[in-house]
């Protein structure tokens, strides 16, 4: 039997069902204002923001703030990697270490990140220490467990496999634990991605500094149009995170479309 092909629909896209989605709600969101549902004074209309957010692009300050931010995401975003894998995969491995950590890691995990952004005011001078400091902490947690997790999904019968033909632990975990678990790292990779920018931004806006998205809205609020300038700004901090979440997720279907129920 000759298999048929198919052919999408354009309405069958999910890009094209999110954009319909918005578009509804900004349309929604301009005719509550056009009609005095809303206040222009608590609210500014849709179509203002937009115009202003376009106008924001081509702000070169305004782009130097969002180059600030993203510098501190992405060094917080590395140094979470570089330290929360290598533990997850020790904790992991090693059952009795973990079983001593357990205790600490609860402890540590709920405490709300934004409540500790006062005291690293105080412990660090420079804002971009702060920034990445309150960055690593919160977003070690998703890739932490992440990689915990995904060793207690590694197939047992290829680790003993590769033990019975003389491979030591080391060996083991480089080639079957390690492996098996880059799914569940990445995953947690993306989580923590999303995390880490939305600590810069409130580290940025809770703490001051010079330059940074967080530090624009600040400053956009004692502006004559300051309303408008906030909601553009904020809007444009959204549009990056849906960005980098985006970008992660294509980078784990390529990376890993093998993996049944990849990202989509």
């Amino acid at each position: 039997m000759i298999p048929r092909l198919t052919h999408r629909r354009p309405f069958d896209s999910a890009l094209f069902c999110g954009l319909l989605g918005v578009a509804g709600l900004l349309c929604l969101a301009e005719a509550a204002g056009r009609l005095g549902l809303v206040s222009p004074a608590q609210f500014p209309l849709a179509s203002s923001v937009l115009v202003t957010a376009a106008g924001l692009a081509a702000d070169p300050e305004f782009l130097l703030d969002v180059a600030a931010t993203f510098a501190g995401w992405a060094l917080g975003l590395a140094l979470t990697v570089a330290l929360a894998v290598p533990a997850g995969l020790l904790l992991g491995s090693v059952p009795p270490i973990e079983a001593a950590l357990r205790p600490v890691i609860e402890f540590l995990r709920p405490i709300p990140s934004v409540a500790l952004i006062p005291l690293a005011a105080f412990v660090f001078t420079e804002r971009l220490d702060m920034k990445v400091a309150i960055i690593v902490y919160a977003s070690t947690w998703p890739i932490l467990i992440n990689t915990m997790y995904g060793l207690r999904e590694v197939d047992p019968l290829a680790e003993e496999t590769l033990r019975a033909f003389g491979f030591g632990r080391l060996a083991v975990l480089l080639r079957v634990s390690l492996p098996s678990t880059a799914p569940f790292i990445a995953t947690g990779i993306r989580v923590s991605a999303t995390i880490a920018l939305i600590l810069a931004i409130s580290t940025e806006l809770l703490a001051g500094g010079s330059d940074g998205i967080g530090t624009f809205i600040i400053l956009a609020g004692s502006s004559p149009d300051g309303l408008t300038l906030t909601v553009a700004a904020t809007v444009w901090a959204g549009l990056l995170g849906v960005a980098t979440n985006g970008a992660f997720v294509w980078a784990e279907r390529r990376l890993f479309h093998w993996r049944p129920g990849a990202a989509r």
